[in-house]
């Protein structure tokens, strides 16, 4: 393995890991992001005033779905077979901003990190594409894992 990285082999490339050996837990996964906008935007948003339709439930069933195939999108992560994902919204008036947060659970040989984070990207992007028209503008950032459990690595909890 080359400098601890488990998808790279002895000489350096690529593989996709083998988990065949190690036991089915329960792992879970959570993890959020932020879609800056005007404050005009955010109360259409708010409002369900948008020319394209329900924005927060097309971005939940878009992150709900790109979840589910994580595995076709990103090299190397395996298919899993996902017991639960969760995707919600919260507004923030003050900083023009939507917090989206994914959930996503498995019992399983591998973690849920890349699906929850995934689903959030995924529903940021769903969130652009339906509010373009009135703000392209519009940035995503501080895209992050917030929580996960189970697994050999541990628990990790970045809210401290």
């Amino acid at each position: 393995m080359s400098a601890g990285l488990s998808h790279l082999n002895e000489r350096g490339e690529a593989h996709m890991v083998d988990v065949s050996e190690k036991a089915a837990t329960s792992r879970t996964a959570i993890a959020e992001g932020f879609v800056r906008m005007r404050a005009e935007t955010l109360a259409l948003l708010m409002e369900g005033g948008a020319a394209k339709g329900d924005v927060l439930a097309v971005a939940r069933v878009a992150g709900i779905m790109a979840a589910k195939r994580t595995s076709e999108l990103i090299p190397l992560c395996h298919p899993l077979p996902i017991t639960k994902v969760t995707v919600g919204f919260e507004p923030l008036p003050e900083a023009a901003s939507l917090r989206v947060e994914a959930l996503v659970k498995v019992t399983g040989q591998t973690g849920v990190e890349m699906e929850a984070l995934t689903a959030v990207s995924v529903a940021c992007l769903t969130v652009y594409d339906m509010l373009k028209a009135v703000d392209k503008a519009m940035c995503f950032d501080s895209i992050r894992l917030l929580e996960k459990t189970g697994g050999r690595s541990g628990d990790f909890n970045a809210r401290g």
